[in-house]
């Protein structure tokens, strides 16, 4: 029996169950020898899994909804239930045990970009489970310049994780303080992808700064802890880090503050978004100088 197909705005039909989404994929996966293409995508998931262990998500590690292997990756969707702890502390010990594998490692380091999102997606248990705009939305950050480029401009021996999160996440959760991530620990960027429509306002969290990123001033990882007196709350438009001026001959140089100038290599494009000014290309919150069109996963 053929599949029926629904026509957009002819009636109205429930809505599908919110699901929360987490993705990861390998930086310069595709530079690898053949020959370890496999191995490394069986890798990534167990120490995802490990990950999950590590943080107390067992059930999380259980209870994951249209799993999948993305080739130099793993997507999974999840009750948004556990959002807050995939923020904090999952993310961090994520980090921790890719910083420990690659230590011990005589193979090739294992580097991730990650993203969370959140959204509607049919979950029913049937054939195209979790396919939705929030699915793609998910893959689209994941694949944004912001993160790629933040993570080429870090050290490889120290920074071993770069995670976006959407501004739905960001407002819903890390806003909201029902996460142990502090608002301070993230930074605005515009999240754009080079040959797709996609422009959307997000977060980067790199829970190990190193090199220029710390002299740019991202913030250092630090234990969760309340607000300082008199500070009822983050500011809407996100905070700025003051650093020195960077210049790297490839991925990104973080200048003056976060939430000034942001230099990556690659092909101009334009897009507008709150307290930004942009010329070319892509901006953490002002404006971005693009050179060449070099761009490395």
């Amino acid at each position: 029996m053929p599949v029926s197909v629904p026509v957009p705005y002819a009636e109205s039909r429930p809505l599908p169950p919110y699901r929360a989404l987490f993705a990861v994929d390998a930086k310069d996966f595709t530079g690898l020898p053949a020959a370890q293409h496999g191995p490394v995508s069986r890798l990534i998931p167990e120490l995802v899994d490990q990950a999950l262990e590590r943080a107390g998500l067992h059930d999380l590690r259980d209870a994951k909804r249209f799993p999948a292997s993305t080739g130099d990756g793993v997507v999974f969707g999840f009750d948004p239930a556990f959002l807050p702890f995939v923020l904090w502390p999952f993310v961090q010990v994520l980090d921790e045990t890719l910083g420990a594998y690659n230590q011990q490692s005589v193979g090739p380091r294992i580097r991730l970009r990650a993203s969370v999102h959140v959204g509607p997606l049919p979950d029913a248990g049937e054939p195209g489970d979790g396919n939705g705009t929030a699915r793609n939305d998910t893959h689209r950050l994941l694949d944004s310049r912001p993160v790629k480029a933040i993570l080429a401009a870090a050290s490889e021996q120290v920074t071993h994780l770069a995670a976006i999160i959407s501004d739905r996440v960001y407002e819903d959760v890390v806003v909201g303080a029902y996460t142990g991530l502090h608002p301070e620990r993230c930074i605005e960027v515009p999240a754009t992808v080079e040959g797709k429509n996609f422009a959307q306002r997000a977060w980067l969290y790199v829970p190990s700064p190193s090199g220029s990123l710390v002299r740019a001033g991202v913030p250092v990882r630090e234990e969760p802890g309340p607000p300082s007196p008199g500070q009822d709350g983050p500011e809407r438009s996100g905070a700025r880090y003051r650093g020195n001026t960077q210049h790297v001959g490839e991925g990104a140089a973080l200048m003056g503050n976060v939430g000034g100038d942001f230099t990556y290599t690659g092909r101009s494009t334009s897009y507008r978004g709150t307290n930004q000014h942009w010329g070319s290309g892509d901006n953490v919150s002002g404006d971005k100088q693009i050179q060449g069109t070099g761009e490395r996963g």
